[in-house]
């Protein structure tokens, strides 16, 4: 009774805090104190747009946010040196989730007795059944009604808090592009437990990197791209863990040539191209993928398998020669392709690399921090990929003929799977 009093306690500190630290709180504070002293009201007009241009600053990540306020529980020191924290959040894709569920699964292979537990937006956690993760879910901001993001970050602060308190983690792992306000307040007050950020190192040039979150973390995690794009050019200040890029499935795990098109109804003679794409809308004849389906769909021995994602809208279309994928992860179907057509993100890039496929890419040119052309460019430089940057009509038809010429192009790439690399090394730290 009187720990679950203390807890209350604090959670009540932690609110007040979060009030009296938020920007609307401190914008009333800075003009009722221009009331109560009438001397301030003269620099008022200068001193207001100052505070809201600091502000500003700070909702950015241009400058350092007020601290959260830092409590431990009574006898919540003795951490669970076998337990860890994992919090991928969840784009457009699979990327973050991925990634550490790559790294979970290796490390409970050389560990059966740790416990790893997800807290994440992602709404996919029947896939961890069988990897036997359990997982703390909370919807993102966008799933509330009516919800301000600084509300959104105070419930995410106390759930994770509370994940905190019930498991005491020894190590919380983090994968996304931008830390959440909720989260790094949660963890600023866990000064034992080891904090790392997983990032993946290939960002555009001018992306907006939120150095202030960096400090919250005592390491950096940087899968790689290749043996010579491997980091992110910026000092961080923390140790940093470079390590080869990041698959889920060894290759020992992926379905055979004949059990991948039996599971998928391909032809045995067909050439299968794997194609997934997130440009435009399919039923749409001028966008994107639907000039890549007719490009492909002309030759009359193809056989296309459109992969469609599990967290987006379902895919109605009626192409001859083709069948839907809705599945995860579809790297364990790749044996069964002979070429593939993609976007440039983290995980499939390196799945398909892994797999040897020729592959024509679309990189995406307008993501905010990712570098796809430069990652597709590797594929070009070591004879496996087409980049197509400016897609037209008839640039589309012209690269998906090449790509077909293309086959069969078996471009194996000998390397180590860096979640393997990553397991090894964190569990030697716990």
């Amino acid at each position: 009774m009187e720990e679950k009093n203390i807890s209350r306690e604090q959670r009540l500190k932690r609110e007040l805090h979060r009030i009296r630290t938020s920007p609307s709180f401190r914008v009333g504070v800075h003009i009722t104190k221009a009331i109560k002293r009438p001397w301030r009201a003269i620099v008022l007009p200068i001193s207001l747009p100052w505070v809201m241009f600091t502000i500003g600053l700070e909702l950015i990540g241009l400058k350092e946010q007020p601290k959260a306020l830092a409590l431990n529980s009574v006898g919540k020191e003795k951490l669970n040196t076998k337990t860890i924290v994992m919090f991928p959040t969840n784009g457009v894709g699979f990327g973050h989730f991925t990634r550490l569920l790559a790294i979970a699964k290796q490390m409970k292979k050389l560990d059966e007795s740790l416990e790893v537990i997800f807290f994440t937006t992602m709404p996919t956690l029947h896939i961890l059944k069988q990897y036997g993760i359990p997982a703390h879910h909370i919807s993102g901001p966008t799933y509330f009604k009516d919800m301000e993001t600084s509300e959104w970050n105070a419930l995410l602060e106390e759930e994770l808090t509370l994940c905190f308190e019930t498991h005491r983690p020894h190590m919380f792992m983090f994968d996304g592009a931008f830390p959440y306000r909720g989260m790094l307040n949660a963890i600023q007050g866990h000064d034992h437990m080891k904090k790392v950020w997983v990032r993946r190192g290939m960002l555009r040039k001018g992306a907006n990197i939120p150095v202030d979150a960096i400090e919250y973390f005592d390491k950096l995690i940087h899968p790689g791209e290749n043996d010579e794009q491997t980091t992110i050019d910026i000092d961080v200040g923390k140790p940093i863990m470079q390590c080869p890029p990041i698959v889920l499935l060894d290759k020992n795990e992926l379905l055979t040539r004949a059990e991948a098109r039996h599971r998928l109804g391909i032809p045995a003679d067909a050439l299968a191209i794997y194609v997934q794409l997130g440009a435009g809308q399919i039923n749409d004849i001028e966008s994107e993928i639907h000039l890549t389906l007719t490009s492909l769909l002309e030759h009359s021995n193809v056989h296309v398998v459109l992969g469609e994602s599990m967290i987006g809208e379902r895919i109605s279309v009626d192409f001859p020669r083709m069948t839907i994928l809705r599945d995860y992860p579809n790297s364990m179907y790749f044996n069964g392709f002979d070429a593939s057509v993609q976007a440039g993100g983290y995980n499939s890039f390196h799945e398909m690399r892994n797999a040897g496929l020729p592959v024509l890419f679309y990189p995406n040119m307008e993501t905010g921090m990712d570098d796809q052309l430069a990652r597709c460019k590797i594929a070009e430089e070591e004879g496996w990929g087409i980049v197509l940057e400016k897609r037209n009509k008839n640039e589309i038809y012209h690269q998906c003929n090449k790509l077909i010429s293309m086959i069969p192009l078996k471009s194996e790439v000998s390397e180590q799977n860096g979640a393997i690399f990553i397991a090894h090394e964190i569990l030697s730290e716990l």
